[in-house]
């Protein structure tokens, strides 16, 4: 079986496991960043093979969640940024990819949420 023989029911699932993750993830923000992270990389390949006219932003989105997702960790093991600890807090733009890409992520899927009951009326 190829990727493209993939049945579109095993897509939609993809799809919603991809969603329930980046929920569950977004309730904590650390230590659900992983969840996060690995949502968007199945919602930039659902939405790949889907052939989804967004696929481009969710990989966007996946490609800006990653590097900031272990940059979180990063710094974390190093004890934080600011305060107390012995890096500036300007250690923390290097977090800024993560947010970015979840408000993307968000972004379209509250835009999918609305399209699609939109264009049902």
């Amino acid at each position: 079986m190829k990727w493209n023989d993939i049945p579109d029911k095993w897509l939609r699932i993809g799809y919603i496991l991809g969603v329930v993750l980046f929920m569950v993830g977004t309730l904590d923000p650390l230590e659900g960043s992983v969840l996060v992270a690995l949502a968007s990389l199945i919602l930039a390949g659902v939405t790949h093979l889907y052939k989804d006219p967004h696929k481009k932003y969710y990989t966007i989105a996946a490609l800006l969640i990653l590097p900031g997702v272990f940059n979180l960790f990063y710094l974390s093991s190093l004890g934080g940024f600011g305060g107390d600890s012995s890096l500036s807090p300007w250690w923390g733009l290097l977090i800024l990819p993560y947010p970015a890409g979840w408000l993307l992520i968000l972004g379209l899927l509250f835009s999918r949420l609305f399209t699609r009951r939109s264009s049902s009326r």
